[in-house]
């Protein structure tokens, strides 16, 4: 793979001098299934091992390109964690709790305060955020889970946790950018094509990609003679653009390509009030389904 990185304004590694936020050191336990359990991070020290379980899924197991900085201390680390909470999916089974999985989580507020969102490094947002200035929103990114605990119950702590942080929040839309694994996009023109055809925001809502390295989901669908089926589009989508497909999300009409992680990003829109309600059903409207 080509490691050569692109520097955008407000990109991964831009340093801001806003102090950083502090964390609570008594996160409650948001869920817990069997050994497993699901909170924020109660210290810095977590998330510095959040960060390690990062590294270890987006640069030795995916194959993406750290900067320096990055690879010296192996933890995936950027300007915007501060500002951040930082979600984990931990194994309570061993003497001291190992986390297994992370979601990184920015609310309005911590926008605010780090200047931007982190999808704005490849979107504009700003279509989304005037059709909704009324709405409260949370930015969701950094997903991932350690190969060995990549199964349905950690995937439904992780998503239990967010919906549960969400609540507590009042949030009305959650976004943010998840990825295909891999930087050629023809690799999955039936995915592409068929979220353009099936999933796309509305065009007073969707957001263009401000990235260089973009692709238009339109054209793999106007390229295609025939109709992608739900079983060819879903037989190569991941795991997790396909769970946030079943609750109802919708999809940015450009996707970005991210040579330092090596994937096809696309921005993916989910708004609470048109959650399916089957998955509201599952986890709890006030997500009291794996509490403890």
């Amino acid at each position: 793979m080509n490691c050569k990185v692109e520097q955008m304004s407000l990109s991964h590694d831009q340093p801001m001098t806003v102090p950083s936020q502090s964390v609570d050191p008594e996160a409650p336990l948001l869920g817990e299934i069997g050994h497993l359990q699901t909170r924020l991070a109660r210290s810095q020290a977590e998330i510095s091992a959040a960060q390690a379980v990062r590294y270890e899924v987006f640069y030795r197991e995916m194959g993406g390109c750290p900067n320096e900085d990055i690879r010296q201390a192996e933890r995936d680390q950027d300007a915007f964690d501060p500002f951040c909470d930082h979600l984990l999916v931990l194994d309570a089974e061993h003497d001291e709790a190992q986390i297994v999985g992370t979601y990184r989580m920015m609310r309005q507020v911590q926008a605010k305060q780090a200047g931007a969102f982190y999808s704005q490094s490849e979107y504009d947002l700003a279509p989304m955020l005037a059709s909704n200035q009324q709405s409260n929103l949370l930015e969701l990114g950094r997903s991932c889970i350690l190969s060995s605990y990549r199964n349905k119950r950690t995937m439904e702590l992780l998503w239990h946790g967010t919906w549960a942080h969400a609540v507590a929040n009042h949030i009305d839309i959650m976004f943010g950018c998840a990825s295909f694994e891999g930087t050629d996009p023809d690799q999955f023109g039936d995915c592409l094509s068929w979220l353009a055809e099936n999933a796309a925001l509305s065009s007073d809502e969707d957001c263009p990609a401000v990235a260089s390295n973009q692709v238009n989901l339109s054209n793999f669908s106007s390229a295609s003679t025939q109709p992608v089926s739900v079983r060819q589009a879903m037989a190569k989508m991941p795991p997790l653009i396909k769970g946030y497909l079943r609750l109802g999300a919708k999809i940015a009409t450009h996707a970005v390509i991210d040579e330092q992680f090596g994937t096809i990003d696309v921005l993916v829109v989910l708004k609470v009030a048109q959650i399916n309600p089957r998955y509201l059903a599952h986890f709890g409207v006030d997500a009291s389904r794996f509490t403890v």
